[in-house]
């Protein structure tokens, strides 16, 4: 048979791919050029634009493409509203990830019913993520269920039908990372919470429950969408978000950052990096950054700067519970978690605030087996009406709880102050409690101020002068309160010159992975935080 025969008896499927790209074409257009162009309006990229720009050249793997609602006239297709969910599988520095997000430009990403679902709680990229193990990336600009779509069903749908089950057991396997685009109320909002880490910008962002009209018909409350779930309520005094970027741009530089120090999965170590910086390296301005006068507060963000390598800080709800600091950070290349106190605030105290950032940090770095490091200045929980009436003490303790569970190597450099129940949750119980201590630090179950005046009342009250008794009580007190005393007892491992901090620490680091590598996998929590 000629070839000219073999090409004419060949079956011809061109019409069909023709259809398929033409397909193709109408999920490009999204909503249409005139939604698109209010969307970059509002000064906010589409759903595609955000997935190039955040993930690898090429590496984005689209599923559910021709997915939407198709428009025919006798049978013959004129176009097709696209499902408001774009999603696949990609890359972020050469790691793979399951990403997805609403399209806002389709009903402003409200949901989308299918045979299956793309995205939302239950969808096919949170599957992806579970069964393929692989971090998973939320781009949330929607605002979830409308009640029109009960009048398109004919009924109403029971909560919980699309449940939470796959988004919380995530939480437990891979990262899960959530960025808050656009506004986001109802479910979105809630996968936004259920995630390791989340982020939102500047003057574009919002979340809440739900939104303004809602708030109005049920409370009477006036009030805007910024001043309900704008960053400022948020991120600074919610804490539902953790970070803030000025424009999406920093918003995908700082998914690809906090990703750079996660495993893929709870079965892999942290990455580990070529470091340049050496691990003796010592900072002289350690040896004087802590004040002789212990009331005075110190920079506890430069000190860390001084200890890790180089520019390898990133913070966590740098404007949320300021009394402490979580950071991920390396050590000699090897990912760390850092817990630390900041005397600028409160003195350290820890509110309920700090309490309850410490509290995730913890679970965060456990879950993912990255060792932690707590830099200790903490004279105590944060004391007074309002902190008793703000249940400091029930949140203070469930950090308590979560540290004694956490299962990862810890170390507990002690700055300065280390006093009573807010102490006991910076020290490793299950491993080998190395405890190092600077000579500027102190420690015991009360600061010596108030506990001589309570412990002491009646001699005090008695004495000739009250007030020269408390001070002679309080210096006698001072001077068993030594550092060196509690090492030569080894009740602390060592006292070190705090300019050989880094190097202590870097080889403990080094010779934990050891360790690591036979403890990988889900960690396992029992019984109930108080």
């Amino acid at each position: 048979m000629s070839e000219q025969n073999k090409m004419m008896d060949a079956p011809d499927w061109s019409l069909e791919i023709q259809e398929l790209e033409q397909r193709a074409a109408y999920a490009h257009e999204m909503g249409g050029t005139a939604a698109v162009e209010r969307h970059h309006a509002a000064g906010r990229l589409t759903v595609r634009e955000r997935i190039v720009q955040l993930t690898d050249a090429q590496s984005f793997q689209e599923v559910g493409k021709l997915t939407g609602q198709g428009h025919y006239e006798q049978g013959v297709l004129k176009g097709v509203t696209p499902a408001p969910y774009v999603m696949g599988l990609a890359s972020i520095d050469g790691r793979s990830v399951a990403i997805g997000g609403e399209d806002f430009t389709i009903r402003g990403g409200s949901s989308w019913s299918g045979d299956r679902k793309k995205g939302g709680q239950g969808g096919f990229v949170e599957e992806l993520a579970l069964q393929y193990r692989i971090p998973l990336v939320n781009l949330i600009d929607g605002a979830g269920g409308s009640v029109s779509s009960q009048k398109k069903r004919g009924h109403t749908v029971f909560p919980g039908v699309h449940g939470f089950e796959t988004s919380v057991e995530l939480m437990g396997v891979v990262p899960v990372v959530s960025a808050v685009l656009g506004t986001a109320a109802g479910g979105p909002a809630g996968r936004a919470i259920l995630s390791h880490w989340s982020v939102m910008v500047q003057g574009t962002s919002q979340i809440f429950a739900a939104g303004p009209p809602v708030v109005e018909r049920s409370l009477g409350q006036k009030i805007t969408k910024e001043e309900l779930g704008g960053p400022k309520a948020a991120v600074d005094q919610a804490g539902l978000v953790d970070n803030i970027a000025v424009d999406e741009a920093q918003c995908f530089e700082m998914i690809r950052r906090y990703l750079s120090y996660m495993p893929s999965n709870v079965w892999e170590l942290p990455p580990v990096l070529p470091c340049q910086d050496p691990i003796d390296r010592r900072e002289e301005e350690l040896a004087r950054i802590v004040p002789k006068d212990r009331r005075k507060p110190y920079n506890m963000r430069k000190l860390i700067s001084l200890l890790v390598d180089t520019d390898s800080v990133f913070e966590l709800q740098p404007t949320f519970g300021k009394a402490v600091i979580t950071s991920l950070a390396r050590l000699n290349g090897k990912v760390v978690g850092i817990v630390a106190n900041n005397p600028m605030v409160y003195g350290g105290a820890m509110d309920v605030k700090a309490a309850r950032k410490q509290t995730h940090f913890i679970e965060l770095c456990d879950t993912f087996h990255i060792p932690l490091i707590f830099l200790v200045d903490v004279p105590g929980f944060m004391v007074g009406k309002d902190a008793e009436m703000a249940g400091t003490l029930r949140e203070g303790m469930r950090s308590v709880y979560v540290s004694l569970q956490a299962s990862v190597p810890m170390v507990t450099v002690v700055i300065r102050k280390c006093y009573g129940m807010a102490g006991m949750a910076t020290t490793d119980k299950n491993g080998i409690g190395l405890k190092l201590a600077w000579p500027s630090a102190e420690w015991g179950s009360l600061p010596i101020e108030g506990g001589v005046a309570a412990a002491f009342r009646r001699e005090i009250a008695e004495a000739a002068d009250p007030q020269q008794k408390e001070l002679e009580l309080e210096a006698e007190l001072r001077a068993l309160s030594s550092p060196l005393r509690t090492a030569e007892a080894f009740g602390v491992e060592d006292v070190i010159d705090p300019r050989d901090t880094r190097r202590y620490l870097c080889h403990f680091i080094d010779a934990a992975q050891l360790r690591l590598k036979t403890s990988l996998g889900p960690k396992p929590r029992y019984g109930v935080r108080p």
